[in-house]
């Protein structure tokens, strides 16, 4: 049975753990607010984007010829960009990144395709090597409050890899931040780009104005297609920025009221164990008077 100095010392630690982790469940809440702000701030500028493609695309006389929008003939290889955390103590948000990106690895082992990991944040280059996994790209510093000058690196990798045909398909995964208590794994194939029409458009059935470009509708399409898919990994870091600092903020939260049931439970037997002591003490000096007569 623990003595009254080892329960105050668990006390005493535990009190100290919260404190901890309840400053910890503060700083997360305000680079929340912070990522929320931004990433809700582009989500309308990201589907802007998509109409914006839409509409050059037909006025450039068809969309053949352009590298990020071809399909190669057989896919042999597949990269995955996966986007974590560059720290811990944040539930599973890493971990469920990982899994995901591992399910897709071993499906496209599966298929006979080959796979490049190009991988953001500390977590995931960390767990990744210590499966003995090989990347052709890594990124740090970035969860925090990424750039995105960030998202033009990153992009023209891809990019890159993609035009020189070294890899078939890009897929980015990341968790998506839907509240602080929820963050969803997404799964996105970004290249090749595909040109779909926007949800509201098919649903009005609106006629789209007549536009003059300058210069050349080819010419603005060609250069923003490239913007475009910066423009997709910016909200994928965006995202799991977002969804890094609500997951903390949550695992921070439950940590601490764990903490305080801790304490009151350490409490509690710190006065059932001194009450046991002061009545010990009593009997004793009862005891001891009767043997005196």
């Amino acid at each position: 049975m623990a003595t009254l100095q080892e329960i105050r010392r668990r006390i005493a630690s535990t009190q100290n753990t919260h404190k901890i982790t309840k400053a910890m469940e503060m700083v997360a809440a305000a680079k929340l607010r912070r990522a929320q702000q931004r990433i809700e701030a582009l989500r309308p500028y990201a589907v802007s984007m998509i109409d914006m493609l839409q509409d050059v695309a037909t006025f450039a006389q068809g969309t053949e010829g352009y590298a990020l929008l071809r399909r190669h003939k057989t896919i042999k290889n597949v990269s995955l960009v996966v986007f974590t955390g560059d720290g811990g103590l944040a539930g599973a948000f890493n971990a469920n990144v990982i899994r995901r990106a591992v399910e897709l690895e071993h499906t496209a082992r599966a298929e006979g395709r080959e796979v490049r990991w190009l991988v953001v944040g500390r977590k995931g280059i960390g767990t990744l090597r210590f499966r003995g996994y090989q990347m052709d790209r890594t990124w740090t510093g970035l969860s925090d409050h990424p750039e995105f000058v960030n998202a033009e690196d990153i992009a023209s990798t891809v990019i890159d890899l993609y035009s020189k045909e070294e890899t078939d398909e890009v897929h980015l995964v990341y968790n998506r931040f839907r509240s602080p208590l929820e963050q969803t794994v997404e799964d996105v194939v970004r290249l090749p780009i595909t040109l779909e029409e926007p949800a509201v458009a098919r649903a009005e059935h609106k006629v789209r104005a007549a536009y003059e470009y300058e210069p050349y509708p080819r010419t603005v399409f060609e250069g923003l297609l490239p913007r475009y898919v910066e423009i997709a990994v910016f909200r994928s870091l965006l995202e799991s920025s977002a969804s890094e600092q609500g997951a903390r903020m949550t695992a921070m939260r439950n940590a601490s009221e764990n903490a305080i049931e801790l304490i009151d439970t350490y409490t509690l037997q710190l006065n059932r164990l001194r009450q046991a002591s002061i009545t010990q003490e009593i009997l004793e000096v009862v005891a001891g008077a009767n043997a005196l007569g």
